[in-house]
């Protein structure tokens, strides 16, 4: 098991190392003189010239990319707001807790509503609960997230008055963007989960099970579940990570002060350094759900254990 985790840790470094050269690659060429937009359009040229010495910007690109990448991995430094003067760790971590705290409870209103749903139509296939279920599903793909979250904004809110349109510091502010963030991963976990059960309860074992006299509820949540689940887990996992760099959308809809709404704000003020940071964290939040994620799925599924055993 050590030996699956050693390579799964290793395969992200190629993978964050490709992220950021793609990231700071962008940035590079994007129009624009970082030491200009630190001074002020009225600097002279003379201590715009400084600056631009200072922080290394008349190196070659390797150069620069070499040292932002050093800086990154030994000292944590992945550089400073134009806009704010501070370290763009610190600007990242404020609005994290948020985007973290926004995104699990739309993945627990997922695997809440999703799980049940894709369990229960696959039991009952072809039957009135599985269409509707279907339909709901295929609604939930297929529609906009900004779209979505407009709509619950104008019932529940304008007409109805329940709940707060923005914000996300109470119980009653966090229900409609769970809502809206969690509406894709609910329909897409319920199809998973529908189309694994059906697979595993037509498989031999499960009819000799049947054929041995166990009762039906003991066939499903004993026999079948367990296996049903490996699939749903990896696709869980994989939505979560989703969910974390997706968020923008909810976060401008319901003025949430995320990381998803640091970034479009620091691309309309051009602050640089935090759209480079703010991408290369959301990476590499990715990357550790996706490894937490992998550790699981060997966890249940024995035969990857299997391989590594020496």
């Amino acid at each position: 098991m050590f030996k699956y985790i050693f390579k799964r840790v290793l395969m992200l470094v190629p993978v964050l190392i490709g992220v950021t050269f793609i990231v700071f690659s962008m940035l590079y060429i994007t129009p624009g003189d970082p030491a200009r937009m630190v001074l002020g359009e009225q600097a002279p040229q003379e201590s715009v010239d400084e600056l631009r010495q200072e922080m290394g910007l008349n190196d070659p690109f390797f150069v620069q990319f070499g040292r932002y990448v050093y800086k990154a991995v030994v000292h944590g430094d992945i550089g400073r707001s134009y806009i704010t003067k501070r370290p763009v760790v610190q600007e990242i971590w404020a609005a994290f807790p948020v985007t973290l705290k926004l995104s699990a409870m739309a993945m627990v209103i997922a695997m809440i509503v999703g799980i049940p749903c894709g369990i229960v139509s696959a039991i009952k296939q072809y039957s009135l609960f599985d269409n509707v279920v279907t339909v709901f599903a295929m609604i939930g793909i297929s529609m906009p997230v900004f779209w979505l979250g407009i709509l619950l904004i104008l019932l529940f809110s304008v007409r109805l008055g329940w709940v707060p349109p923005s914000g996300f510091d109470s119980v009653s502010t966090m229900i409609l963007p769970a809502l809206t963030l969690g509406a894709q991963s609910v329909a897409i976990i319920t199809r998973m989960t529908r189309s694994s059960m059906l697979e595993v309860i037509r498989q031999d074992y499960i009819r000799t099970v049947r054929a041995k006299g166990q009762r039906e509820r003991v066939v499903i949540w004993k026999h079948a579940l367990g296996n049903a689940l490996i699939p749903v887990v990896t696709i869980s996992g994989i939505q979560f990570g989703i969910l974390l760099g997706g968020a923008v959308l909810t976060e401008l809809i319901f003025s949430i002060p995320g990381v998803g709404r640091l970034m479009v704000e620091s691309i309309k003020m051009r602050d640089f350094p935090v759209v480079q940071g703010g991408v290369l964290f959301i990476a590499v939040a990715f990357c550790v759900v996706n490894l937490l994620v992998d550790l699981v799925y060997a966890w249940l599924d024995p035969r990857i254990k299997a391989q590594y055993v020496s």
